[in-house]
């Protein structure tokens, strides 16, 4: 069902807000037939859900299109079965820790039934790395070399070039723990020759690190949740065009891997659902009002047969030097009457 990932180059496909007619005079009896999937995965309505208008760090706007959203739902319909739908309210599931592992939090909180019960935040980003990995030894050489691309394009961007969209790229290379004190005997001794320590430690772990430019160095990397039970550390280059800017080495290994498109659609895969994430995006992103919400979509790479869950991106710089930062939506089943309007048609 399609490749395993997209070039992360190209624009990815966005659902945009829409505010359709729609006749849902079949709906009751649709959501009765997807019932089934529905109730298995629904996940805990808290009890008393957080009004949009009191969610912190948005602006006017999204507040208003976000409690629209809420109040008149989205219709979502099964990709195969089209007679299978179900009108979703998508309520704020709370505050998750920006610790490079807020995708699995709240992935896991998003989903309910038996994982959110059971699963853990780590749990989920291993079994999606092993889906990773599964996929990718089935893969043929063409798949293969789309997916080395998109995660060089991620991780290891040529510096030679992408400065007239990027003002600081960064890249990422990945050091044993048990290989530290070696890395710094080596950085030790060019200081000890005059060099400058920056510039000796990128020379170091250039030369002796692992680049995240690959399938395989993309699953060491995105195993890494910042935990002492991690086999690497994560060491962060980061450059302007006139050179190296800033070098997060990472001591106390408590960086983990943010979650990116490529885990999203692991997710997607090892669960057998499609994934939206919700971004709202405020003015510093230069949308206007009625287009600073909208979907993407992930949807796996096999059948779907269960209902969709859903995660929400607030807009530009959130989470400090561009890194995304995700939180629960709770997808709630709805019942509307004939004829009344959706916010948005999945």
């Amino acid at each position: 069902m399609g490749k395993l990932i997209c070039d992360s180059t190209a624009s990815s496909p966005v659902i945009p807000w829409r505010d359709p007619t729609t006749t849902l005079s079949s709906l009751d009896s649709a959501a009765t037939a997807a019932g089934d999937i529905v109730e298995k995965s629904t996940p805990l309505v808290p009890e008393n859900i957080t009004s949009w208008e009191n969610v912190s760090g948005l602006e006017d706007q999204q507040k208003k299109h976000l409690t629209r959203l809420y109040n008149k739902g989205v219709l979502w319909k099964h990709p195969e079965d089209k007679s299978l739908s179900v009108v979703f309210k998508l309520s704020y599931g709370g505050e998750v820790e920006a610790d490079g592992n807020c995708l699995f939090t709240a992935a896991r909180r998003s989903m309910g039934g038996d994982v959110a019960a059971t699963a853990t935040a780590r749990e989920l980003r291993m079994r999606s790395v092993r889906r990773f990995v599964e996929d990718l030894a089935a893969a043929d050489e063409e798949t293969k070399g789309v997916i080395e691309s998109a995660i060089r394009h991620m991780y290891a961007p040529d510096l030679k070039s992408g400065w007239g969209i990027h003002v600081v790229q960064e890249v990422k290379m990945l050091t044993n723990k048990q290989d530290r004190e070696g890395l710094d005997s080596s950085i030790n001794e060019l200081v000890q020759i005059g060099m400058q320590r920056e510039l000796a430690a990128e020379s170091i772990y250039k030369e002796r690190c692992i680049a995240v430019d690959d399938g395989p160095s993309w699953a060491k990397y995105m195993s890494i949740s910042g935990c002492p039970d991690d086999e690497y550390d994560i060491i962060t280059l980061r450059y302007t065009e006139e050179g190296l800017l800033t070098l997060d080495e990472n001591r106390d290994g408590r960086a983990a891997a943010f979650g990116d498109d490529i885990a999203i659609e692991c997710l997607a895969t090892e669960f057998k659902r499609e994934i939206f994430v919700v971004q709202a995006h405020g003015s510093d992103a230069m949308v206007d009002e009625e287009n600073c919400v909208f979907f993407l979509p992930h949807r796996p790479r096999s059948e779907v047969c269960e209902p969709p869950f859903f995660l929400f991106m607030k807009g530009t710089g959130w989470c400090g030097a561009g890194a995304d930062h995700y939180e629960p939506l709770i997808a709630i089943p709805s019942s509307l009457v004939s004829q009344e309007k959706v916010a948005v048609v999945l």
